[in-house]
């Protein structure tokens, strides 16, 4: 695999960060998915629901709101797809169940018991060690990278050196991150 011919210090790094950026991003989103003691859109938002044959995402049939902090309340655009909505929630990991009136789908939140406090935020662990992961991968894609560029002797070692501080200086302030959406995550999962 050699490196491309027009690709700078700065695309190598560029490159890095984006992909790095892209990883956080996703975890975030992913945790606005895992239930805590509080209502939230992010909770439903993403349920695939079977409209018309085609799955689609809640929240474009939808309109979500929390009126109460242990209360969502979902009113449908087309009224007709309450009960696909209905099933779809029933369906979802959320383990809650839907009370539809035939105007609106009410989900009470009931407050979460200790030990699945515990097991969320194990799991909430477990998906930021994955994006540590991913974060490691785009430091080592990066690393290759400056090394193909080491070789072809179109820098001076000591940029490619350079370089490579800036790419490990990038992983820690990503990990950073990653470590600040996970607390902040535990902090709502373990809220009473």
């Amino acid at each position: 695999m050699a490196a491309d011919p027009g690709k700078t210090l700065d695309d190598v790094l560029l490159e890095a960060e984006e992909a790095m950026d892209k990883a956080v991003a996703f975890l975030a989103e992913e945790l606005r998915s895992i239930r805590t003691g509080r209502a939230s859109a992010g909770l439903v938002d993403t349920i695939k629901v079977d409209y018309y044959g085609s799955p689609t995402n809640l929240n474009q049939l939808a309109n979500i709101s929390i009126p109460e902090p242990r209360l969502i309340v979902i009113k449908a655009f087309d009224p007709s797809s309450l009960g696909a909505i209905e099933k779809a929630i029933q369906k979802s990991e959320l383990g809650i169940q839907p009370q539809n009136d035939g105007k609106v789908i009410r989900i009470a939140i009931p407050p979460l018991s200790e030990e699945r406090r515990k097991q969320l935020a194990q799991r909430v662990s477990k998906m930021a060690e994955e994006s540590k992961v991913t974060l490691r991968n785009a430091r080592r894609d990066a690393n290759r990278l400056l090394d193909q560029i080491a070789k072809e002797k179109s820098v001076s070692e000591d940029d490619v050196d350079r370089a490579g501080e800036d790419v490990q200086d990038l992983l820690k302030s990503y990990e950073t991150k990653v470590d600040d959406v996970v607390k902040k995550k535990n902090t709502e999962i373990m809220e009473i």
